[in-house]
């Protein structure tokens, strides 16, 4: 198993981890699909009122898609299968509250996880970014799903800068990404604290509101998801380009501001 669920009863809280410190918690093809099934599960779990997620380890919350996953693509420019799009828990309509605790890196496909929390913990040493454009590959839902956490400007800059540049976690807090920051390796009792409370109040009332705060969301990422598939398909480069971009990286080649 590539998660870890705790339960504690006597609170209502669940702490969903991401366990895969050695691989820097990235998600591969089995992993994505016991998220899917936690957060389906969890929607049946009364005895659960409130969810933390967070990644094993200090060095990492989540890197995204596993680079040794294999996905197989349709010939088609109007067909693509992303097997992140099913990883979160709005998309799979668990709409109890989730708290995300993130220490370390938090990039690319991580973004598909932070876009469906309530609100994000984190630890001085967390640092967030996309190295999408990198290595010649669109940003399209991790920008779309940012886009709606972030003032437009900081993710544009984020998004368009790729792995030359990391938002540290005092600046992620200064622009509204972060609404709590921790000394390092304080994120996650944090962000159980947090959702202790939450845990505490009338379930219905909780809900509710998260519903209809992701209401107000929903139309803009419904018409942004709509057109990502079509502007992967034409802006990515062949996956041998990716892979080589991939494997020139210089390790800390890179400013965090």
């Amino acid at each position: 198993m590539s998660l870890r669920i705790s339960t504690y009863t006597d609170t209502g809280v669940a702490v969903v981890t991401l366990d895969r410190p050695k691989k820097l918690n990235a998600i591969d093809l089995d992993t994505a699909g016991e998220l899917a099934a936690t957060w389906r599960a969890l929607r049946y779990d009364d005895s659960v009122r409130a969810v933390v997620l967070t990644g094993a380890g200090q060095r990492a919350f989540c890197t995204g898609l596993d680079r040794d996953a294999v996905v197989p693509q349709p010939d088609s420019p109007y067909m693509q299968d992303d097997p992140l799009l099913a990883i979160g828990p709005k998309a799979n309509d668990l709409w109890k509250p989730v708290v995300a605790a993130v220490e370390g890196m938090a990039c690319g496909g991580a973004f598909y996880l932070l876009g469906e929390c309530e609100f994000v913990v984190a630890g001085a040493g967390a640092e967030f970014f996309d190295p999408h454009t990198t290595y010649g590959m669109v940003s399209a839902y991790e920008s779309v799903l940012m886009a709606q956490r972030m003032p437009f400007g900081e993710v544009a800059r984020m998004m368009l800068m790729g792995a030359a540049e990391r938002i540290g976690a005092r600046r992620a807090h200064e622009i509204g990404l972060v609404s709590e920051l921790t000394e390092a390796g304080g994120a996650l009792a944090a962000a159980v604290a947090c959702a202790t409370v939450i845990a505490g109040y009338p379930v219905e009332a909780v809900q509710g509101t998260v519903r209809a705060l992701w209401t107000a969301k929903e139309a803009a990422r419904a018409q942004g998801f709509a057109q990502a598939p079509h502007l992967i398909s034409l802006g990515n480069l062949p996956p041998a380009r990716q892979a080589e971009l991939f494997a020139g990286r210089r390790a800390r080649d890179h400013r965090v501001r």
